[in-house]
């Protein structure tokens, strides 16, 4: 907490101390004035004995434990309250009961209306069928993040100044991804799949942060909430596939085939309505599931530099290049991402004051060994240019190489200045989270222009 270096008066930092605590959502209310007696307590206690307001403060603090450690106590103490409060108002219900079950109405409303709007086009003659697959892709995004960034705007607040400017985004977005004239198998197409849910991820992204979209600790909320939201999605995801497979397996022994059920049905609509239901979990208990990102990024960040040393080293070995293929350059793009998410994730996780540790280490071996996976894959496409010409795919490829070389090395820089104490941990989260909005600026771009530049090939 950097703002208390200046030693402000006790009131102000204890006041900073508790806006910085209502972050963690499994503690508020009752919660937070309960943990601000004590606080004050010790503060009272360490006065007496002979210390300063500021010194009192900081011991303190100290005494009082991590926030984490703070979650951790909350949400083994009160875990019963805390899973009873996604249905059941807390105890003293009244306005708050009120908004509580307002809330989960709204949310199923929202997942029912997700699930139903995958079908909507049934209506105006396009069937849900592999011929329709193109139109169905490039529209994905926009039969459930609409009404996620519409559930924000709506627990946030947001001003009629900021609604509108997000209607007219994913007006925008919808009205490029349908009126170019894409052919069957056009590679802007497909480019446009995979890029206009990045770029319309960022709208959301203002929308959760309420309109503090400029202030770092709402972006960082935004990252650790779209982490969660993943987690959460893959595990609906499997219970939902466990339920489908159950249920065509149940038909069958008696004779019923209802697979065109499951494929037409209740896979599409449960997927697009599971994104309304895990946001809604994610907020309803963000801070215990907040507890996964150290356990997530001390578990994948080892495992993946094993992978990136062993594919350099296996590169070196054999001398074999990259193929430069469309699977291949997603794949990799899909990991150097990866790479940026758990970097991204770790930093979320990570108190910004703490020192540097064996696993920030680990952390610059993690970001050194994806810039030269990077570095050597824009080799690989930058000959492969050079040979053939520039191709949508290619260009793509080349372009968000680029932009990840440029974050990855960055972040190298300031990781080893952190580890040689000439610089903090700030200063990598401050440009993480001002980098963010690059991937969807180039995402946009490649939305937008590339199907006619390249003639809509």
């Amino acid at each position: 907490m950097t703002a208390f270096a200046d030693h402000p008066p006790l009131e102000e930092q204890i006041s900073q101390w508790r806006i910085y605590l209502r972050r963690r959502r499994a503690i508020n209310g009752p919660d937070v004035e309960e943990l601000e007696g004590h606080l004050r307590d010790q503060v009272a206690a360490l006065t007496n004995a002979g210390l300063t307001g500021d010194e009192a403060f900081l011991v303190a603090v100290k005494r009082m434990g991590s926030l984490d450690a703070l979650s951790r106590e909350f949400a083994r103490e009160h875990s019963e309250r805390l899973w009873k409060q996604l249905i059941i108002a807390p105890d003293g219900a009244g306005e708050a009961a009120h908004t509580t079950h307002r809330e989960t109405i709204l949310v199923v409303l929202l997942a029912v209306a997700a699930a139903v709007a995958i079908k909507a086009p049934v209506l105006f003659g396009v069937q849900f069928a592999d011929e329709n697959a193109p139109f169905y892709a490039r529209n994905l995004s926009f039969f459930v993040l609409p009404l996620l960034t519409g559930y924000f705007a709506w627990k946030r607040g947001l001003t009629a100044t900021t609604k509108v400017l997000l209607a007219v985004t994913f007006a925008a977005g919808a009205l490029f991804a349908n009126v170019y004239p894409f052919g069957p198998d056009s590679h802007t197409g497909i480019l446009t799949v995979l890029h206009l849910p990045i770029a319309l991820w960022l709208a959301v992204g203002v929308a959760y942060a309420g309109g503090r979209w400029f202030a770092g600790g709402a972006r960082m909320d935004f990252v650790r909430f779209s982490g969660e939201l993943v987690i959460y999605y893959v595990l609906i995801a499997l219970g939902g596939g466990v339920l489908t497979g159950f249920t065509v397996m149940m038909f069958q022994a008696i004779g019923i085939n209802v697979e065109w059920l499951a494929g037409q049905w209740i896979i599409p609509c449960g997927a697009m309505g599971a994104v309304l239901v895990g946001s809604w979990l994610v907020e309803a208990k963000q801070s215990v599931v907040e507890n996964m990102a150290p356990v997530l990024t001390r578990l994948f960040t080892p495992l993946f530099t094993v992978v990136l040393l062993v594919f350099l080293a296996t590169m070196t070995w054999t001398g074999s290049p990259i193929q430069v293929e469309r699977e291949v350059l997603i794949a990799f793009d899909l990991l150097l991402a990866l790479v940026v998410g758990l970097v991204l994730y770790a930093a979320s996780a990570r108190d910004p004051q703490a020192p540097p540790d064996l696993f920030d280490a680990l952390q610059l071996v993690l970001i050194a060994s994806a810039l030269l996976v990077d570095g050597v894959a824009l080799a690989a496409i930058a000959a492969r240019i050079s040979e053939f010409g520039f191709t949508p795919n290619r260009t793509a490829a080349l372009g968000e190489n680029l932009i990840l070389l440029v974050n990855l090395a960055w972040s190298a820089w300031l990781y080893a200045r952190f580890l040689r104490g000439r610089g903090q941990f700030m200063a990598l989260e401050r440009w993480q989270m001002a980098y963010l909005p690059v991937y969807s600026a180039w995402a946009a771009l490649v939305v937008i222009v590339f199907p006619p530049l390249f003639n809509y090939l």
